[in-house]
């Protein structure tokens, strides 16, 4: 189908840095984006969120009948004033008795915007390798006006997944980058993980055509302590891409898992934990906010950051390519599980995330100061880089 809308009203840190945390609690409203059985969904889950280069945002879930693998829909809505009012939901793919899982979107260097998305039959975790008709489907669809119109779903299975002893994959969920450095300079990638079910590999595929054609690179290698699972990649400095992957299986710890790729997403060094990054096993978001050319280093990072329940939701900043993370913003205090970010066109940090039990997908936009107060904020040199 074609959509139309209309609008509407990198080495693991030792424990005592996580103590030496700053952590701030600032008033920012709450806006909820889906709402289910208002929406037309008993439920919906598993946000992405990107800003367009006319500002707009676009929000995107699966609509669900049940859970994970129910009769699922790809739905979104739009924004034109920075998350202050939302669109009615509208449908962007409709499977029927399938379901449509992990929506992961990222704007090109052309406006283009592009989202990803898995297919399987209903409540498959573990399906065929290869494949037939019985495996799992990769989808992406494109907008060139701006979110308003939608290409109809283009398969590319084949380039994104591995043909034997892969039963199961997922992008993301989140969002997925362009690289801005480096000699792969234009890259598209999209974090990727693959099954067996509680056997799980993290990964990229990429493109270098603007999307038209996609590879997949190497899995990051384990490290005995669990799997990566729900995975998603910042640049770092000089093309170098970082992973952050949520840890789950037999010998993972309540940690981030993390690793590096110094050639664009094709290899890996293995995954180590983050115990800065404390996690009670739950996807999170991690983003590029600005670069040293650009007067300070910024990565924003989202999640529940409690070793037990999906709750207490933090965003946090690193001025030092993710080494470490000193400071953070109480985002939701209360129930709290998958999230995304987004830098709005106002500079303020966009956060849509599922909240108190998963009864709703909520935004809300925190500015900059609430994490760098004016006293606090790192002093860039003549070079650049931020004085110690």
């Amino acid at each position: 189908m074609i959509a139309t809308i209309s609008g509407c009203c990198l080495s693991s840190a030792s424990s005592n840095l996580v103590a030496s945390e700053t952590t701030t609690s600032v008033e920012h409203g709450i806006v909820d984006v889906f709402v289910p059985q208002q929406d037309g969904y008993p439920a919906i889950r598993i946000p992405s969120i990107v800003t367009t280069q006319q500002g707009t945002l676009l929000a995107f879930a699966e609509g669900r009948q049940g859970g994970d693998h129910s009769e699922n829909d790809l739905i979104m809505k739009r924004s034109t004033d920075n998350g202050a009012t939302w669109s009615e939901v509208i449908v962007l793919n409709d499977q029927g008795k399938l379901s449509l899982n992990n929506p992961q979107a990222v704007v090109l260097a052309s406006g283009r915007v592009l989202v990803m998305y898995q297919r399987s039959k209903l409540g498959e975790r573990n399906a065929s390798d290869g494949h037939g008709p019985d495996s799992f489907f990769t989808f992406i669809q494109t907008s060139d006006d701006d979110g308003l119109g939608w290409s109809e779903p283009r398969d590319v299975s084949k380039q994104v997944k591995r043909e034997q002893d892969v039963t199961s994959v997922a992008a993301g969920p989140g969002i997925g980058i362009i690289l801005h450095h480096g000699p792969r300079k234009g890259r598209i990638i999209m974090p990727f993980n693959q099954g067996p079910f509680n056997n799980w590999q993290v990964y990229a595929a990429y493109s270098d055509d603007n999307g038209h054609t996609w590879q997949m690179g190497d899995v990051a290698p384990g490290d005995g302590k669990g799997h990566g699972n729900e995975v998603q990649m910042v640049e770092l400095s000089g093309g170098r891409v970082m992973l952050n992957a949520r840890a789950q299986g037999a010998g993972s710890t309540k940690h981030r898992k993390i690793a590096i790729s110094e050639d664009a997403g094709q290899t890996w060094s293995p995954l180590e934990i983050d115990e800065q990054l404390i996690d009670p096993t739950c996807q999170a978001a991690i983003l590029r906010y600005s670069w040293p050319t650009e007067g300070t280093s910024r990565l924003l990072f989202s999640n529940p950051a409690t070793q037990s329940k999906r709750e207490n939701g933090v965003l946090r900043i690193s001025y030092d390519e993710g080494q470490t993370w000193p400071k953070q913003v109480e985002v939701y205090p209360n129930g709290f599980a998958y999230s995304c970010l987004t830098r709005l066109q106002d500079e303020r940090i966009g956060v849509l995330f599922e909240r108190d039990g998963y009864k709703t997908i909520s935004f809300t936009a925190i500015p900059l100061d609430a994490l760098e107060p004016t006293a606090s904020k790192p002093q860039p040199t003549s070079n650049g880089k931020e004085a110690n």
